[in-house]
């Protein structure tokens, strides 16, 4: 029996926003392994061997942001990558907790306007993770307002 996304771990993203929908936009630490010092969505990262991709999330959220109560909720559970190959669950997470991101894993970050980066990123005004073009077009398309995108059930895998 395969078991369940939650219990896989593996790639994750994870998109943070305001109340008042914008998006906590961070750029790549320079020590990073892949794509140092580019724009990208809040956090990305991968579970540790064991560890659930919830626990990941949270993890980064924690050691990466400084977001102590931040709940991360899963958007896009079967996410998959056409330009990098790879596959991995998406979160979003509504908080008004301000961050305190480790340099060593976000060399900047901006709040901007969830509105304003889809149009960035979808025209090509801005540069970002070969990942975070496609996922932004996959969750624009969820609808306007992060907040009311649907949450998907961590239980259920996601469709092959």
């Amino acid at each position: 029996m395969r078991p369940s996304r939650h219990q896989q771990g593996g790639a994750f993203s994870c998109y943070v926003f305001t109340s008042d929908a914008r998006l906590l936009l961070t750029m790549r630490g320079q020590t990073k392994k892949t794509w140092p010092g580019v724009w990208s969505n809040s956090c990305h990262g991968d579970a540790d061997p064991g560890e659930s991709t919830e626990d990941a999330v949270a993890r980064a959220l924690r050691d990466e942001l400084g977001l102590t109560t931040a709940v991360a909720e899963l958007v896009l559970p079967g996410f998959h990558c056409a330009t990098t190959g790879a596959a991995g669950p998406v979160y979003r997470v509504v908080t008004d907790e301000p961050p305190h991101p480790d340099p060593a894993a976000v060399g900047d970050f901006e709040w901007v306007a969830w509105t304003d980066f889809v149009y960035a990123v979808t025209a090509g005004d801005l540069m970002v993770a070969p990942w975070c073009g496609p996922q932004v077009a996959a969750l624009s398309a969820l609808g306007a307002d992060p907040a009311g995108w649907p949450v998907a059930d961590v239980a259920v895998p996601p469709a092959a």
